[in-house]
């Protein structure tokens, strides 16, 4: 077993240490607390993997200790002990949050075993968690994982939301099935729906052969609909229907095909606001956000900074044969960088540090960090807005050895500054719809080339 941080909350000295002692002899690192007060005072200075207390105490009971930690720490995992005249407490309790309860007297065994089973988050590969926010979200989404529940990962752009949704479907009794995701905001409005519930032969131009839609590809697995909140009214409508009664209609097709998937959804929006602004129907809000996930910005979780660092060395010196190091002083500037475009940026600096450092060690000039001093384009108002074509000339000038994505981005920003920023406008202008407008904006920030809004 893994060595934890618990804090044990009991009033009666005696019971305390001996329950700090069963921890301590299984390797456990043990912080005693004797009521609720001293408990939350130990939870403000210092990170806890568990806390185990009882829940008959005075001035603060167990269950007012609970709500205080949901409210100040709502993924850290506690237990609680109880006496079986307060079962039904004990059963309050679990509806307000703790992971369980145990019924005193209980032995050593069955105290440690509980602890394993709600305190460490199975290991992953690919999945790097040494901050103590991104291990309490990783047990959170370890524990979701053994139910069928619909989740909703919500968090900032390249936060990571698909590599915690793939962690869920690992740990599910659904690993052996597929894993299938889908992007709905890189995918046309045309042909969304087709993709996701399939077509039939002639159903539309162009369909020359019937296709499984990602729903009937996920049967038996897990489907991930990756930045939900940019899927179209109208198709919500349908979606919804699918969620409900676990059957697809294809395109052009009549009839149903019966589906056994597990649903999970992203997005890097708030959700809530985009039902109040009816941009995302209430009814699928509720369908989907059935155990909400929210994944921690990078800036969050500091601890992870470095070992992700060193996680991308490994994987991509790998690939070339290579095995690099930070230095002390490249580690410093990586730690001290506020990471506005999240894990993806920093996996980005990392594989440029790969191609300009020669020998084993990566050097802080190796790191191009960027300044993230360019204000987000739905707030730029330049004082005298050059003109199009005086701005793209001088772009231009600047990126001439660039390729065509290069070029995109630069027309793209060049445009919604000279509109100020307005985001209609510049759709007029470009061509393009406000969602794929929003979804290069997004591409843009995880790349770090403008901060996020």
């Amino acid at each position: 077993m893994n060595k934890l941080k618990i804090l044990v909350v009991e009033d009666d000295d005696a019971l305390r240490d001996a329950l700090s002692i069963t921890l301590e002899a299984a390797g456990h690192a043990v912080t005693g607390a004797a009521g609720g007060q001293p408990a939350l005072a130990q939870i403000e200075s210092r990170d806890f993997h568990m806390v185990v207390s009882d829940l008959r105490m005075a001035p603060m009971d167990g269950l007012q200790l609970l709500g205080e930690i949901r409210r100040r720490r709502p993924n850290l995992p506690v237990l609680l002990m109880t006496a079986f005249g307060d079962v039904d407490k004990a059963v309050a309790a679990m509806r307000g949050g703790a992971c369980d309860f145990m019924l005193k007297p209980f032995e050593p065994r069955d105290l440690l075993a509980q602890i394993e089973r709600y305190a460490i988050a199975p290991a992953a590969e690919g999945v790097v968690a040494e901050d103590p926010l991104t291990r309490e979200v990783l047990l959170l989404a370890a524990r979701v994982a053994r139910t069928d529940a619909t989740v909703m990962l919500t968090g900032e752009s390249g936060t990571g939301k698909e590599v915690f949704a793939r962690y869920i479907h690992d740990q599910s009794a659904r690993a052996a099935g597929p894993f299938v995701a889908i992007n709905c905001a890189a995918i046309p409005d045309n042909l969304l729906e087709a993709t996701l519930f399939g077509h039939e032969k002639g159903a539309f131009t162009g369909a020359q052969a019937a296709q499984a839609g990602k729903f009937e590809q996920a049967d038996g697995g897990t489907l991930l609909l990756d930045e939900i909140s940019e899927m179209p009214l109208a198709l919500q409508a349908k979606l919804l229907r699918v969620l409900q009664e676990r059957e697809v209609e294809r395109v052009g097709g009549r009839k149903p095909v019966p589906i056994d998937i597990r649903v999970l959804a992203t997005s890097n929006r708030d959700m809530a606001e985009e039902v109040r602004q009816h941009r995302f129907r209430e009814d699928l809000y509720y369908r989907l956000n059935v155990f909400p996930l929210h994944i921690p910005s990078l800036r969050e979780r500091s601890g992870d900074i470095l070992p992700l660092a060193r996680h991308f060395l490994g994987i991509y010196g790998a690939r070339n044969g290579r095995h690099v190091a930070l230095s002390p002083g490249a580690a410093a500037k990586l730690a001290a960088h506020g990471w506005p475009g999240n894990v993806r940026e920093l996996e980005n600096v990392v594989q440029r540090a790969l191609i300009l450092a020669s020998g084993d060690t990566v050097e802080a000039d190796h790191l191009l960090l960027a300044r993230h001093s360019t204000p987000p384009p739905s707030v730029i108002v330049p004082a005298q807005p050059a003109p199009l074509a005086v701005v793209a000339e001088e772009r231009m000038e600047s990126i001439s050895s660039s390729n065509m994505k290069d070029l995109e981005r630069q027309h793209i920003l060049d445009t919604l500054s000279k509109v100020g920023g307005s985001r209609k406008k510049a759709v007029e202008l470009l061509g393009i719809s406000e969602r794929t407008l929003r979804y290069k904006l997004a591409q843009y920030r995880d790349e770090g080339h403008i901060e996020n809004e």
